[in-house]
């Protein structure tokens, strides 16, 4: 059973930066294009950013420009990389695979941007 442990939200004040990461055991990391996916209060699980086994990426308008998506094959970590943070991007952040398919997905870690 794959385990994804999300860590390195917070609180931030518009304008400012987070850097995330996701540890993934139990599966062949290398293998997957993984994502970030978010999901804010009352609102659906939206992707992010995905990356895919070769590190082609691709991002959601409402954040492109400002998070970079990364990963460490070796260490089998995924990476988001928040700049420029907006109080529209407060949302409990999960890593998964492209598809949102590996099962049971990880607690997500809480950022927050407000001042």
């Amino acid at each position: 059973q794959v385990q994804l442990v999300e860590s390195g939200g917070g609180l931030v004040q518009p304008g400012g930066s987070l850097s995330l990461s996701c540890t993934a055991s139990k599966i062949m990391f290398s293998f997957y294009a993984m994502a970030w996916y978010r999901q804010a209060p009352g609102k659906q699980r939206e992707l992010v950013a995905s990356i895919s086994r070769g590190g082609h990426t691709n991002y959601a308008d409402s954040v492109k420009g400002r998070f970079t998506i990364s990963r460490d094959n070796a260490e089998k970590m995924l990476y988001l990389q928040m700049n420029n943070l907006k109080p529209e991007d407060t949302a409990v952040y999960y890593c998964n695979d492209a598809g949102g398919t590996m099962t049971p997905w990880g607690q997500g870690t809480q950022v927050t941007v407000s001042s």
